[in-house]
């Protein structure tokens, strides 16, 4: 077997199976055969709890809306100690950017702090709901 010789334990000279992708021989995940390019295609579920005067100003509704123009599915509840619980399935970009408009100064109400989390996408939700 010579330096140059790709079938060193079935790999290629850049270390790739062959017949491998790019993506797959670094572990990206393959959709159709194409790779994803960024982590704002990635499905996530995003929780986030929304503290502050956020309850009775309309809150819920204006983050409905947000939800829904960014292509986003989940809902928005009033919780017993008066924050609201924003769930929401999508991109991962798409729930930051959720997040952000929740933080932001554009929110109704008066918002002091909004705390999320992001886990995988279960992929059965559908709309946006208010509770």
């Amino acid at each position: 077997m010579s330096p140059g010789d790709s079938s060193h334990f079935g790999c290629n000279p850049r270390g790739r199976e062959r017949g491998a992708s790019p993506a797959s021989a670094l572990g990206w995940p393959v959709v159709d055969g194409e790779q994803q390019h960024t982590r704002a295609e990635v499905q996530v579920r995003m929780t986030a709890l929304v503290r502050g005067r956020v309850q009775g100003v309309g809150f819920r509704w204006w983050t409905r809306r947000r939800a829904l123009e960014l292509g986003l599915a989940g809902w928005a509840r009033n919780l017993a100690d008066g924050r609201v619980e924003v769930v929401a399935e999508g991109p991962r970009e798409r729930c930051e950017r959720l997040r952000d408009l929740l933080a932001g100064p554009g929110a109704p109400g008066h918002v002091d702090a909004v705390d999320d989390r992001h886990e995988p996408a279960t992929g059965n939700l559908k709309g946006f709901a208010t509770a």
